[in-house]
């Protein structure tokens, strides 16, 4: 036998190590991508962890240290009524993040249905619903919250209603599409042929093909409910005081403009999330886009 022949064979490579690989090879093309997702996953573990990386109590005050700028036993600073800013950021960033989320949900629930009604239905439902969606796009999504929020009275749960209210149009009209384009495809004639019923249609077979579109949309979304929610809050609409959240410390912050850390670090925190869940959005459409990777 050769020294050839003793040599030991490699393992063939498995399915998820394959997975693995492609996946790695994705982010290596897109470094962006990559950073976002470091970004997202730092702030999602510190925000996790806000119990054992906080440095205090978020709500006690502490008047002995108040409007101390950053320093070891402070890394953000401290507030005007002593409180670490950091705690705060961190705490803060369960109320701002999870709201977000809450609020796609939500509104990509809610439109997802009605446009798959009207995508599916006879033309007067459809006329009903979309001629609702038009009235709602018509107004900015800040400012119909707003008079949603005002009206239900400031705070969290309130913001995430007001939001959500003012969110699922865009899902609605996407949605209808998806479901239009879908519904004239064979594999849906054939289950129509099989004696489906409607509703089964739509939700076992032709759903079930436009969420991949809808989920790629409701991730990318969650940047820009990261900063509306935070613009909620800003204005008073949202989370009361002394609980933390990244809005209304910002708003806090405004009033002491001389200690810069006190607004600058939680805006920071809206801002790096922001455009960590942005630059994903824009890697995923130049991924699905095959005119934009030609160009590349």
């Amino acid at each position: 036998m050769s020294a050839a022949d003793m040599r030991p064979v490699p393992e063939p490579r498995t399915a998820l190590s394959r997975r693995i690989a492609g996946k790695l090879a994705v982010l290596r093309e897109h470094p962006a991508m990559a950073a976002s997702l470091m970004i997202i996953l730092a702030w999602c573990i510190l925000i996790a962890g806000a119990g054992i990386f906080a440095f205090a109590d978020p709500l006690r005050p502490d008047i002995m240290v108040r409007l101390k700028p950053p320093s070891l036993a402070h890394p953000f600073g401290t507030d005007q009524l002593g409180r670490d800013v950091f705690t705060r950021v961190l705490y803060g960033g369960r109320s701002t993040l999870v709201g977000a989320i809450a609020v796609v949900s939500a509104g990509a629930f809610i439109g997802t249905l009605l446009g798959a009604v009207a995508g599916f239905s006879r033309r007067w439902v459809d006329e009903l619903i979309m001629r609702i969606t038009d009235m709602v796009l018509s107004f900015p999504i800040i400012i119909l919250a707003m008079a949603i929020a005002a009206a239900l009275g400031a705070s969290l749960a309130h913001g995430v209603i007001a939001l959500a209210a003012a969110w699922w149009p865009q899902y609605a009209r996407v949605t209808r599409g998806l479901v239009l384009e879908l519904k004239s495809l064979d594999y849906v004639a054939a289950a129509h042929a099989a004696g489906r019923h409607p509703a089964g249609v739509l939700l076992w077979v032709i759903l079930p093909n436009a969420l991949p579109t809808l989920l790629v949309m409701a991730a990318v979304d969650i940047g820009r409910a990261i900063l509306n929610f935070a613009m909620l809050s800003f204005l008073g609409l949202g989370a009361r005081p002394p609980a933390p959240e990244w809005g209304a410390m910002v708003a806090e912050g405004a009033q002491v403009m001389d200690q810069w850390w006190v607004a600058t670090c939680p805006a920071l925190s809206v801002l790096t999330l922001v455009m960590a869940f942005n630059m994903i959005g824009d890697s995923i459409r130049d991924r699905m886009d095959p005119w934009l990777r030609q160009r590349r």
